[in-house]
C-alpha cells in the first residue's frame, strides 16, 4: 500500500507539465507540479533586460559591478539602474544560473534522441540521459569558465549561500526530471542530493581546468559519478551534505589562490 508521501510525489510528478509566460529572454518555462500555479520568474522585465544585456560582457569582465554598468549602458539604461540589484554582482551570477537551468530544456538531442529504428541500439536510459545533461550543462560554462571562480566566490558568501545551494537543488530536479526520472520512493531526496554534489565538484574543477576541451573535467566528472554512491552514504542526511560539499568548494578555491 503506498504511503501519502510517496502519493503526493507521485501526483506532483506525473501530473501535466503547465507553462506561462516569463520576464525572461527564453520565452516559456514548464514546471512540475500540476498541484500549484507555476512560480514568477525571478527578476522583473527591466532587471531581466540589464541582466540579459550584461551576459555578453561577462567573458571579458567577469561576473562584476563593471558588467553590470556596461549591460545597462547597452539596453539603454543610465548607469544609477543598476542599484535596481541589492545583490550586486550576485545578481548576474544568478541570473546567468537561472537561465543556464532553463536551457537544458531545450536539449532534445539528449532527452529524446532519434534512434535508428532498424539499428540495435538502444535508446539511453535514465541514468545515461543524467550524465549527458550533466555534462551539457558544465559545457555551457565553456565560455565563461575563466570567470567562474569569480561567481564561485560570490556564492559562498554567507548571505549568498542559502539561494546558491537553492539554485543547485533546482538545476540537481530538474536535470533528473528532463531525464524522465519518476521514481516517488525516498530515492528522489538521495539522488538530488548526489548530483548536487557530483555537479558542484565538477563545477569546481572546471574553474581550475586548463585542459583541452575541458577533458580533465570530463574524466572527473566520471569519476565523481562512480563515487556518488559513496559520498552519499558517508555525509548521510541532506543538511550534513550540504555542509560537506560548501565547505569543500571553498577550500578548493582557497588552495587555488582564490581569496574568499
Amino acid at each position: 500500500m503506498a504511503t501519502p508521501m510517496a502519493t503526493s510525489l507521485r501526483l506532483l510528478r506525473l501530473r501535466p507539465r503547465t507553462t506561462t509566460p516569463l520576464t525572461s529572454t527564453l520565452t516559456t518555462r514548464t514546471y512540475h507540479s500540476g498541484d500549484h500555479p507555476p512560480p514568477p520568474g525571478p527578476f522583473n522585465a527591466i532587471e531581466t533586460t540589464i541582466l540579459s544585456s550584461s551576459l555578453p560582457h561577462i567573458p571579458v569582465h567577469g561576473f562584476t559591478p563593471t558588467s553590470l554598468h556596461l549591460g545597462a549602458k547597452d539596453a539603454g539604461y543610465l548607469d544609477a539602474s543598476t542599484n535596481l540589484f541589492p545583490g550586486g554582482a550576485f545578481s548576474l551570477v544568478q541570473y546567468y544560473l537561472y537561465t543556464q537551468r532553463q536551457a537544458l530544456a531545450s536539449r532534445t538531442d539528449i532527452t529524446n534522441p532519434v534512434v535508428d529504428p532498424s539499428s540495435k541500439t538502444r535508446p539511453p536510459g535514465v541514468g545515461a540521459k543524467v550524465k549527458a545533461l550533466t555534462w551539457a550543462r558544465l559545457q555551457a560554462n565553456a565560455g565563461v569558465a575563466s570567470k567562474l571562480p569569480e561567481a564561485l566566490a560570490l556564492m559562498s558568501l554567507f548571505g549568498n549561500i542559502r539561494p546558491s545551494l537553492k539554485e543547485l537543488h533546482l538545476l540537481s530536479d530538474e536535470i533528473w526530471f528532463l531525464a524522465g526520472d519518476v521514481a516517488v520512493d525516498s530515492s528522489w531526496y538521495t539522488k538530488r542530493a548526489s548530483l548536487g554534489a557530483v555537479y558542484a565538484a565538477s563545477e569546481v574543477f572546471m574553474s581550475t581546468d586548463a585542459s583541452e576541451g575541458f577533458g580533465a573535467t570530463r574524466e572527473f566528472l566520471e569519476r565523481r559519478f562512480e563515487d556518488s554512491r559513496v559520498v552519499g552514504e558517508a555525509v548521510g542526511g541532506v543538511g550534513e551534505w550540504v555542509g560537506f560539499q560548501a565547505g569543500a568548494a571553498v577550500n578548493l578555491l582557497r588552495s587555488k589562490g582564490v581569496r574568499i
